[in-house]
């Protein structure tokens, strides 16, 4: 252990060396973990200071060995559920899932999940700071297998909980965001846009899909969940691909077409960046006032528990958002070399922070929504939670309203909540949104293995 931390510190993991080892001391994966929370700093805000358009942005908090503070993946107890917001309800439309993280609802009323987790990434995890991450990952739940499937969900009878599965597509590498453009369905996988055949009432997809374009993938793959949406023409999708580091501490050479939002031709396959400065862009939804292009994007890592804030903004044709030369604008970050101040000066800042570390990811607009008039006008968002935060931070569903098309100004409104235990364990982590066909609310919970639909109280 002694060897491989030298020569961590020689290439820029650490500038102590004494004060390293003494963090890493402890025998075994569980302490070295606790080990490693206990070096950790403190936040000095409030999440919700980093929340809103105009979210605190302290001074960056520089430290031997970044934070580390894992909600460890537990599972619901047996008759558990999250906690609904007053004037609606949560139960379970599907158990037994297999690692959910993303929705999609068919005209037909079908649910599709995406049963998925990251591809191999065989050059992810070189070094000491690579295997403390697959201890974070695999502790935090996201360790398994992927199933590489699209699965299909039907409500049979029109009580909120589907009684038929069936295996719609598989095969598919770690695949993420779906669309159906008339009688095609496209699937974002981790490495291409695949095109399928589907007839409506459909229940089984048989063999492999058509490649549309490929996507940035590779031996790394940092950020492997690629999300899409189609424009209302059906002409063209928008495709998201973050980013293949934290901040290009492995260079600008291998994030070419990354942190960035794609505008793929359906037809030809060609391509052209819509957007680009997205440290890890995922969710997406069109506002239904406006007609524009929205986004959510977990921001940077290391600067502390306090920055930077996660955010939703609407994406402008030709845009750049400033990763990974500056954050929130242009704020510049110190540790990207070297420096840009040409991007710098044209990066944009998002409109609405979603707190720093939450991990926000799902997104859908709640037009159509049947829930109470709180939720007439807004977004819904799925924020999966920290692991490099404390106290932690996400861990909830929460809806942003908004009034002429963009956010009101107004505090985030909490939809689910109770995702962790008092003592800090993981009981779920919710990732895709979904309106159903009925405007109930879905959630993918990637931890409990459930989609939890909320509705309103009767």
């Amino acid at each position: 252990m002694t060897r491989v931390v030298d020569a961590q510190v020689r290439f820029g993991y650490g500038k102590n060396l004494r004060a390293m080892r003494s963090c890493l001391c402890a025998a075994g994966t569980a302490a070295l973990v606790f080990a490693l929370a206990a070096c950790g700093e403190m936040a000095h805000l409030p999440v919700t200071a980093g929340t809103g358009p105009s979210p605190a942005l302290p001074p960056p908090q520089h430290t031997l060995i970044p934070t580390v503070n894992i909600a460890p993946a537990r599972g619901w107890p047996s008759g558990a559920m999250p906690q609904a917001a007053p004037g609606t309800s949560v139960r379970a439309f599907a158990r037994d899932m297999d690692h959910p993280r993303w929705l999609y609802v068919l005209p037909n009323g079908d649910v599709l999940v995406a049963e998925t987790n990251a591809p191999p990434k065989p050059d992810d995890g070189n070094g000491i700071k690579g295997w403390l991450m697959r201890l974070v990952m695999k502790r935090a739940g996201a360790g398994v297998p992927s199933a590489n499937r699209i699965t299909l969900l039907r409500d049979t009878d029109g009580d909120g909980v589907a009684e038929f599965r069936s295996v719609l597509i598989e095969g598919v590498n770690s695949p993420f965001g779906m669309a159906l453009v008339g009688d095609q369905l496209y699937v974002a996988a981790s490495d291409a846009v695949l095109r399928y055949p589907y007839v409506a009432g459909a229940t089984r997809i048989a063999g492999p899909g058509i490649k549309v374009v490929d996507l940035p993938a590779g031996t790394i793959n940092h950020h492997w969940t690629k999300n899409l949406i189609a424009s209302a023409d059906g002409t063209k999708l928008y495709v998201t691909v973050g980013s293949n580091s934290n901040v290009a501490e492995r260079g600008m050479a291998v994030e070419v077409g990354r942190a960035a939002i794609w505008e793929v031709d359906i037809k030809s396959g060609a391509h052209r960046i819509f957007a680009g400065g997205l440290r890890n862009p995922n969710g997406l939804a069109w506002e239904p006032r406006s007609g524009a292009l929205w986004t959510v994007v977990n921001e940077r890592d290391e600067l502390g528990s306090d920055l930077v804030p996660d955010y939703m903004t609407s994406v402008r044709d030709g845009s750049f958002y400033g990763w990974p030369y500056s954050y929130y604008g242009q704020h510049v970050d110190e540790r990207v070399a070297p420096p840009r101040p040409d991007l710098v000066a044209k990066a944009i800042a998002p409109d609405y922070a979603l707190g720093p570390h939450t991990a926000s990811l799902g997104l859908a607009a709640s037009a159509g929504n049947t829930l109470p008039v709180t939720y007439a006008d807004g977004m819904f968002v799925g924020q999966h939670g920290s692991w490099n935060r404390r106290p932690h931070s996400g861990y909830k569903v929460i809806f942003v309203p908004f009034e002429n098309g963009k956010p009101s100004g107004g505090a985030p409104v909490e939809v689910l909540i109770g995702f962790l235990s008092d003592d800090g364990d993981a009981f779920g982590r919710p990732v895709g949104v979904a309106l159903d066909k009925q405007g109930a609310l879905l959630v993918a919970d990637d931890v409990g293995n459930v989609i939890w639909r909320v509705t309103s109280r009767r």
